[in-house]
């Protein structure tokens, strides 16, 4: 529904400008405004088919509404067992109230898996050196000249071989492994909220008042005075 056109002399819409381009490439035909079902979601031509739409004249915006389209359009609408009185009575019936409607974005919210973490620990490895002090014991032997010797008892030849046998200790490492714990890691879920903005395409009826003829517009109450 592109536009409506109104009567004149009371104010009241008589046809509604449709635009059929979905049938029929880029034409506008005017439909009286008692066969169209108005509703909450919209407005409907629910006894419009498409045969009765290509017989309806095409209507070009700001043009005077001929009588004989007016004629040849009723004849198309109107059905046989109709007389024209009773056709133009239901066909000009106009509803109590006319409802505009726009769309607004209704936004619903799901919770769905991003990804998952798996969090373990592997082992590494690494040569490490240890430098380490150790102690270990070395023979030392002293030998000094007897300036004032002494005479002995015995003979050299033949003496018992006397031997000195000495110990000696040193120290080695014993190099071992222990684990200790460097670190701790505590694995949770925390909750993150970003903005993100969605852009979608909404429509909204305004209404649309064709003036024909002597009609003053009340611009405060939006009403026709003749």
């Amino acid at each position: 529904m592109r536009d409506a056109l109104v009567d004149p002399q009371s104010g009241a819409i008589q046809y509604l400008i449709v635009d059929v381009g979905g049938w029929f490439s880029s034409k506008h035909v005017l439909v009286p405004v008692g066969q169209v079902r108005f509703a909450e979601d919209g407005a409907y031509f629910d006894t419009l088919t498409k045969d009765q739409v290509r017989g309806l004249s095409e209507y070009h915006e700001g043009q005077t509404y001929a009588h004989e389209n007016q004629l040849a359009d009723e004849r198309v609408l109107r059905a046989a067992d109709v007389d024209e009185t009773t056709y133009r009575q239901q066909a000009f019936q106009t509803p109590d109230t006319l409802k505009l409607l726009e769309e607004r974005l209704t936004v619903n919210k799901e919770r769905f898996v991003t990804g998952s973490v798996e969090v373990s620990k592997r082992v590494e490895t690494r040569e490490e050196q240890v430098n380490v002090d150790l102690d270990r014991e070395e023979v030392v032997i002293e030998r000094r000249v007897v300036t004032d010797a002494q005479p002995v008892v015995g003979a050299v030849l033949g003496a018992t071989t006397e031997t000195v046998r000495v110990d000696l200790e040193a120290e080695r490492a014993d190099v071992s492994k222990q684990a200790y714990v460097t670190e701790e890691v505590s694995v949770g879920k925390r909750e993150v909220t970003e903005t993100q903005r969605f852009t979608e395409t909404v429509g909204k009826e305004v209404l649309e008042v064709n003036k024909t003829g002597e009609v003053d517009l009340d611009a405060d109450t939006d009403s026709l005075k003749r």
